[in-house]
């Protein structure tokens, strides 16, 4: 790995006690919405994350969510833990996105289409599954922060962009650049934090399926999908959807569930 990275990742913040709190409590078998409440509370940030992303048209809430309570209520515990956690993440590593053709208004969009697919989805398929996969369908993406800084740090954006708009993929152009892709930092970043294995293993080889532990492959195989079709520099576009439902095919994966996920997903944007 590039040692410009592993310096950009051992010197990065430590998560705020919040966030602990939270990955704590992640681990429970028991959870309680007021417990979960009480820890939220004390983070004016990941209560105005919470709402800001309750109101959005993609969960089509009939009524506005005005307090964090009601958001729990709404959400569930497990998709409330993947907006704290992704939020809090997302702030922590603000860099400019820019050579991924996005801002961090953008990355924040797509990785919430990105949970609100894997729930759509995965509710017909596991509860369990959809639970486990809720938080790295959101986080997937977040290796892209460190890789963007690094590339912009080493006076290589313009070089990458034009990369990018050749038929290379994403993985591919960053492999080429930094020796690494996106899901192969994610999980360096996670370890450096201290975050579950199984968060991190799940991430790891999202981009590189082939090295993928087979206790992990088929939890790795479902994110690439939503990855996929949840692109951050073109999410849910007629094209990334077909590449999707093409990678589920491939990997046998439940298409019909799937593609009635999308059209939910598709309907509730409309009202965007």
């Amino acid at each position: 790995m590039n040692n410009c990275l592993i310096e950009k990742i051992e010197a990065l913040p430590p998560l705020p006690k919040t966030i602990l709190d939270i990955e704590a409590f992640r681990q429970k078998n028991e959870k309680e919405a007021f417990e979960l409440l009480q820890i939220i509370e004390k983070d004016a940030l990941i209560v105005s994350t919470l709402l800001k992303v309750s109101n959005s048209a993609m969960f089509g809430f009939r009524s506005k969510v005005e307090t964090a309570s009601k958001a729990i209520n709404l959400l569930g515990i497990n998709f409330t833990i993947s907006i704290a956690i992704g939020g809090t993440v997302q702030n922590l590593l603000k860099t400019n996105l820019s050579i991924y053709g996005i801002d961090n208004d953008d990355f924040m969009r797509a990785s919430n289409l990105a949970t609100t697919l894997a729930s759509l989805w995965l509710t017909k398929v596991s509860f369990d599954l959809k639970e486990e996969l809720l938080l790295p369908s959101l986080l997937q993406e977040t290796g892209k922060f460190v890789l963007a800084d690094v590339i912009e740090s080493e006076k290589k954006a313009e070089d990458f962009k034009q990369e990018l708009a050749s038929n290379k993929t994403i993985p591919e152009v960053e492999k080429e650049f930094t020796g690494t892709t996106t899901s192969k930092i994610t999980a360096q970043i996670f370890r450096h934090w201290k975050l579950s294995d199984n968060l991190t293993n799940v991430i790891e080889n999202v981009d590189s399926l082939e090295n993928c532990n087979d206790e992990y492959r088929k939890k790795s195989e479902i994110l690439d999908v939503i990855k996929t079709i949840c692109d951050v520099t073109d999410p849910m576009s007629i094209e990334s959807i077909e590449k999707g439902i093409s990678k589920a095919r491939k990997y046998n994966l439940d298409i019909k569930s799937l593609e009635s996920a999308i059209e939910k997903l598709e309907d509730r944007l409309l009202d965007e």
